[in-house]
């Protein structure tokens, strides 16, 4: 009972099979000049196109990556390392952009109860200072799920920080947003395959107009027009624009058929258990999320539970010199520190069925139960 899908979603079949042919006959380096390295662009250059179609923009501004965090840290760092200024960011950010921010001496600001930027604090810093040269607020949360109305963001920052270069963190939106409603509002966004059905290791970059100045992190061979150097990962490239069209295709009725499953597991649990607090009210998060804190117990032991009767979930907390540290999300969020002890999150995808959420949610009945008592 796969319910980690906020972490990796299984490829897609279609996928594997797209991308098998490249790891076998059509082997060739694209940058060559040859007949197989050209048939091997030829493959890159459709993939890029596909990808641009499900992103509504130009094919020149997809920039091929190694994953989500390497799209992070190029649009905050690299925009940095071409502009000078300041990175500014939310406290509820992944640490591929919150560890970007802050190693360049950025801002974090402080966030909503439901781990949405809070837009006042967002504007006091903008007006305060005056060499903000990029944002970045993430489209949808990787532990609660929220979503982000960027376009209320965007405003605040267009009128604030009109020089700004905003960026989101889009890793977790392909399955749930339309991505051709995120991109008119963002000068970059960063994606990576793994979460959507494609390959792990392979991403993408989408940077518009004078946001795709920046200074490159790898130089080397001037692949993707100089901004990101190093051999294309043609394979992965295929596989990914290949499981990024079909997840845009079935994206409305798989987001209607999770969204019932994921309210049925929350119902059944919350429903035969006292002291479960729902972290994000559904109406303001992605219809494949659920999570939860439970009172009175510690989620090292529930997951471990969980691990031994077939349920795969995750914690939102970590482990840190000994001791059970809350979340850094929901830290921001303002959640009791005994209550974030207990969170667990449970993610649906592609996969998901019916009978995997009805078991799933017996199960943790169960291992709580069992816990308390």
């Amino acid at each position: 009972m796969y319910l980690d899908h906020a972490a990796t979603t299984p490829m897609h079949p279609e996928a594997v099979a797209a991308m098998l042919p490249y790891l076998g006959e059509h082997f060739a380096n694209p940058s060559g000049s040859h007949r197989f390295a050209r048939e091997a662009r030829t493959a890159v250059d459709d993939a890029r196109e596909c990808v641009a179609g499900v992103l509504h923009c130009a094919p020149g501004e997809v920039i091929f990556t190694g994953g989500g965090t390497e799209g992070d840290n190029t649009a905050i760092l690299g925009t940095i390392a071409r502009r000078g200024g300041t990175a500014v960011c939310p406290a509820t950010e992944h640490h591929a952009v919150l560890a970007s921010v802050e190693h360049g001496h950025g801002v974090v600001v402080p966030t909503t109860s439901i781990g949405t930027v809070d837009l006042d604090a967002l504007a006091s810093v903008l007006r305060a200072r005056h060499d903000v040269t990029v944002v970045s607020v993430m489209a949808v949360n990787n532990e609660v799920g929220t979503v982000t109305d960027l376009a209320a963001v965007a405003e605040v920052v267009r009128a604030l920080a009109p020089q700004a270069v905003f960026h989101t963190d889009a890793v977790q939106s392909p399955c749930w947003l339309d991505l051709r409603t995120v991109t008119p509002h963002v000068d970059m966004l960063s994606l990576s395959g793994h979460k959507f059905g494609g390959p792990k290791g392979v991403g993408v970059l989408f940077a518009r107009g004078a946001a795709a100045a920046f200074e490159p992190l790898l130089v080397g061979g001037g692949q993707e027009r100089e901004r990101r150097s190093g051999t294309h990962n043609v394979g992965g490239i295929i596989a990914l624009a290949d499981a990024l069209a079909r997840t845009d295709d079935e994206r409305p009725a798989e987001r209607e058929r999770l969204a019932a499953l994921r309210d049925s597991l929350v119902d059944g649990i919350t429903g035969s258990l006292d002291g479960v607090h729902e972290t994000v009210p559904r109406e303001h998060k992605v219809a494949g999320s659920a999570h939860l804190c439970f009172e009175g117990i510690e989620n090292e032991a529930l997951l471990f539970l969980l691990d031994e009767a077939g349920v795969c979930a995750s914690a939102a907390s970590a482990c840190a010199a000994g001791a059970m540290e809350p979340s850094h999300v929901l830290a921001a969020m303002g959640i009791d520190r005994t209550v974030a002890a207990g969170a667990l999150r449970m993610s649906l995808g592609h996969t998901t069925t019916r009978d995997d959420v009805d078991r799933a949610a017996e199960v943790v009945v169960d291992a709580v139960r069992k816990l308390r008592r």
